[in-house]
């Protein structure tokens, strides 16, 4: 049966015991009970630990999924995604990619004992804003040479973004990577000489070269390299599907497989790849899809 996607993200005491009980019976009213000793204001502390939710292309979706004793799994066609709460209730976190068609969409939720169901929600139109540009052909056909480059690196990156790793983040509030005007918003639409290129899959903020880049969230180096548009690159993984990139570095002052604090840093704003100038072209990737990194701001 299909669960109404459109869940507030909190609900009071008062439906959330009417949910165990009908769910779960006297155990699930005693972990109620525990939940609430032990957490207090733990439903408020929650929700400021959570991106803010926009159920349109580079948005997030929040799926309530009920109670459970284990966490239930969840899936966005093949790929597994995040899954955070408690025995009272779980949310899944869903990215929507920037390609999604507006409408219904629907992924399969599998609990412990009982048959995988379809769960659906809606995608809301959004209108990205678009910029024309008329630049020098040789900026936007790229060589034979170029291609081929840049088709090995397409090929890896799909390896990276496709790592799904354990323990899940405790909070998903980031904090911006480096100090500057943000200079482009993401999802703006580029058309160079006529030709449409895809939307900005990230925030760009304009910074001197050599300004310090910090670590958004506490997580794990999985990549970092020199790639032909991206220019010098780190990758982090947060846990459960949730990375993030930082591009066009003057530095990289980490090595694959440390691990970092939020705050900690990890390089330096530059101007390498293809650009125009310094900036910092920062990245945040749900469920292999593209997100908008301001909805995950702790400011």
């Amino acid at each position: 049966m299909l669960q109404n996607p459109l869940v507030p993200p909190a609900q009071s005491t008062r439906s959330r015991r009417s949910v165990v009980r009908g769910a779960a019976g006297a155990v699930g009213l005693l972990l109620l009970g525990n939940w609430r000793l032990a957490s207090g204001a733990g439903e408020a502390a929650a929700e400021a630990n959570v991106p803010q939710v926009a159920p349109v292309p580079g948005g997030i979706v929040r799926l309530s999924l009920g109670p459970s004793q284990e966490r239930p799994r969840a899936w966005a066609g093949e790929v597994p995604l995040l899954v955070l709460g408690d025995p009272i209730e779980w949310s899944a976190l869903v990215g929507i990619p920037l390609s999604a068609t507006p409408g219904e969409a629907r992924i399969v939720v599998q609990i412990d004992g009982q048959a995988p169901r379809e769960q659906a929600y809606t995608v809301v139109p959004k209108r990205y804003a678009e910029q024309r540009l008329k630049v020098a052909p040789k900026t936007v056909d790229l060589s034979p040479q170029d291609l081929a480059r840049f088709e090995r690196e397409r090929d890896h990156q799909k390896t990276v973004i496709a790592v799904f790793s354990e323990p899940l983040p405790a909070s998903l509030r980031m904090r911006v990577p480096t100090p500057g005007r943000r200079s482009s918003s993401f999802g703006l639409r580029r058309v160079f000489n006529g030709q449409s290129r895809n939307p900005h899959s990230g925030m760009d903020i304009a910074a001197p070269t050599g300004t310090p880049v910090v670590a958004p969230l506490a997580g794990r180096v999985i990549d970092t390299g020199d790639y032909f548009f991206n220019g010098q690159t780190v990758w982090l993984d947060h846990g459960g599907g949730l990375l993030s990139m930082v591009c066009h570095l003057s530095a990289i002052d980490v090595r694959v497989g440390d691990t970092l604090l939020a705050g900690e840093r990890l390089g330096a704003v530059g101007a390498t790849g293809r650009v125009t100038g310094p900036h910092l072209h920062w990245g945040v990737m749900l469920n292999r899809a593209m997100v908008d990194p301001a909805l995950f701001l702790a400011e």
